[in-house]
């Protein structure tokens, strides 16, 4: 891991460190329950037209943001 002059580790070193210490400590359910949280308060803080959006980018990426509605 890359230090930098004054020797103390960058963010990003920081949290690749923690993710890898978490990743090493936790299992699959864990990973599983921190993520239907993570989901039911997305559904909380945001309405359909949030989810019709990120479904419209997700189409576009998906399809070579090519669309069939013209």
């Amino acid at each position: 891991m890359a230090k930098n002059n004054n020797h103390k580790m960058s963010r990003s070193e920081a949290g690749q460190k923690g993710g890898n210490k978490t990743a090493r400590e936790h299992d699959q359910e864990f990973y599983e329950e921190i993520g239907q949280k993570g989901g039911k308060a997305t559904s909380r803080n945001h309405d359909q037209e949030f989810y019709e959006e990120i479904g419209r980018k997700g189409g576009k990426r998906s399809n070579g943001g090519q669309s069939n509605n013209n």
